[in-house]
């Protein structure tokens, strides 16, 4: 196994693919209102961090993005992968004291850091997400499942696809809804980032099964997530002057309901990153 001590920062293309990943993380955490989750205002539905936290995770892993993305330019299996995925996580536990702040994200935009470290070494214009599904989608959908984490029972509760469904078929989400929402939003507030990244959020938030709100709220929970990110996005989202009074109004509703999506937030990082990534 893979050990903090022996996982360093290399010169070179991947270092420069483990920065975007760093970044990409960072401005989810800035972003605000984000409905539920954490950003420099508050701490949204999570008494356990705060932005501080969260951005001294996203610093702590970026060599192990780093070493994702030489694995990937190796070609290596998914075994590999996963060893380097182990190590991250355990250094997030320990730069945080065991709050997860991040291991959703060092699964899916680790995976997305290998298929850009493949495609640097190889060459090609082929989608991050499609290289995910074509270099490891089928170890991904029989590798092993963690059986205690938030995600994995609710996935298994609740029978939905969960992470590992979306990363072994290529990020479907990113093509088909973040990707387009990201271009609209760009066209509503051209030169106001942070707003698109609002709307992105509330796009994801509307239709993603997120696996963190059924741990939290149940159905029910996922339910009114969903409605309450649709009524924003339907009402004009961040087109409206007043989108910025809206959008913290169904961030307070999800605070007071103990709702998070924390599964889009990682999407929304990993939607920043395939955007800034693909052609």
């Amino acid at each position: 196994m893979l050990t903090a001590a022996r996982v360093r920062p290399s010169p070179g293309p991947a270092q420069a693919i483990a920065a975007r990943a760093v970044a990409c993380l960072r401005l989810e955490v800035a972003t605000y209102p984000k409905p539920g989750l954490v950003s420099p205002v508050d701490r949204g539905a999570h008494a356990d961090m705060d932005a501080a936290l969260l951005n001294q995770s996203a610093d702590t892993l970026g060599p192990y993005f780093a070493a994702l993305a030489e694995a990937g330019a190796r070609g290596t299996g998914m075994a590999t992968l996963r060893a380097i995925g182990i190590a991250a996580e355990a250094a997030m536990l320990t730069a945080t004291n065991g709050v997860n702040t991040h291991r959703g994200a060092i699964f899916g935009l680790g995976l997305l850091t290998a298929a850009a470290g493949f495609r640097e070494a190889n060459g090609g214009g082929r989608p991050l997400g499609g290289l995910v599904a074509d270099l490891w989608g089928e170890a991904i959908a029989a590798g092993p499942v963690s059986p205690h984490s938030h995600g994995s029972v609710a996935a298994r509760r609740y029978r939905a696809g969960g992470a590992r469904r979306e990363a072994a078929l290529g990020f479907p989400t990113i093509d088909t809804v973040a990707l387009p929402a990201l271009r609209h939003a760009r066209t509503l507030r051209p030169d106001e980032p942070e707003a698109v990244r609002v709307q992105l959020c509330f796009a994801l938030v509307a239709v993603v099964e997120d696996t963190n709100l059924l741990h939290r709220g149940g159905p029910a929970g996922l339910a009114f997530a969903r409605m309450a990110a649709r009524d924003f996005l339907d009402g004009g989202g961040i087109g409206r002057p007043d989108w910025r009074l809206r959008a913290r109004a169904v961030h307070e509703a999800f605070v007071a309901r103990n709702l998070s999506p924390g599964g889009c937030a990682d999407l929304l990082a990993m939607t920043l990153f395939v955007d800034g990534a693909d052609p």
